[in-house]
């Protein structure tokens, strides 16, 4: 069974991809998180799921719902990190993290998509995003094999500056410092169509007097910003200019 929590689209392409070849179902972990329910799956072959990296890390929200979703069946897990550069240690911690719940760890595969942090970040050009999604439907589906038979991902040993950016001490301050909603705001071009609220898997954005107002709680996955049809959202002054991105490929009838 394929499970994804997906942002603005890559990892739920990714994980549309994966279930296609692996002719699997599939299941949004963020529609369960919106509804605050935990997921109670069952699945007699692999666990294969598919997230953004988040500071070179699974994200915080993802893991949360894994660890309080209960699973039978199987116990081999496979991990699909989308990135826009690269992931980092993220596997040596996943590995932990599955023998905290466990699940035998079958491998990380580090999948590069575009770019869709605009809060720090710019997105790609529209060729470039196309040519980067393409290659990532090559890789996965190149890599699907090794689910099918029961292998491990190929290992990738990371280097000191990956351990570094995997550390919990970096982590711990993109959470704190940078993954806030306060500069988070509607310019007037906003038309209260309310895709941000609809979009916001926390429940974190409510429509006052036709305009949305974020809450305290946020997991940064950009949602709010990239799904907006007039450009109106904005985080500070970080975005303001810069290129939204949501992934509209679909999985169906690529290869």
């Amino acid at each position: 069974m394929v499970i994804y929590f997906s942002g603005t689209g890559n990892s739920r392409y990714a994980a549309e991809v994966a279930a296609s070849e692996t002719a699997d179902e599939i299941r949004d972990a963020g529609a369960y998180i919106k509804e605050g329910k935990r997921g109670d799956f069952s699945s007699q072959r692999p666990w294969v799921f598919v997230s953004p990296t988040y500071c070179w890390q699974l994200p915080r929200l993802f893991a949360e719902f894994i660890r309080k979703s209960r699973f039978s069946g199987t116990r081999d897990a496979y991990f699909i990190l989308t990135c826009g550069g690269e992931t980092g240690n993220a596997g040596e911690k996943i590995a932990a993290f599955c023998r905290e719940k466990g699940f035998r760890y079958k491998g990380m595969l580090e999948v590069v998509m575009p770019e869709n942090y605009v809060a720090l970040f710019s997105v790609p050009e529209e060729a470039e995003c196309r040519r980067l999604t393409a290659d990532a439907a090559r890789k996965i589906k190149d890599s699907v094999r090794y689910i099918r038979e029961g292998a491990d991902f190929p290992e990738v040993k990371p280097g000191v500056l990956d351990r570094v950016k995997s550390s919990g001490l970096l982590n711990a301050g993109f959470y704190g410092f940078l993954v806030k909603s306060k500069k988070f705001y509607a310019t007037d071009a906003c038309i209260s169509c309310g895709k941000c609220v609809k979009s916001c898997v926390l429940n974190n954005i409510r429509l006052v007097d036709g305009r949305p107002e974020w809450g305290k709680k946020c997991t940064h996955c950009m949602a709010c910003i990239s799904v907006c049809p007039e450009e109106a959202v904005e985080y500070g002054k970080r975005t303001v200019g810069k290129r939204r991105y949501l992934c509209h490929e679909k999985a169906e009838g690529l290869f």
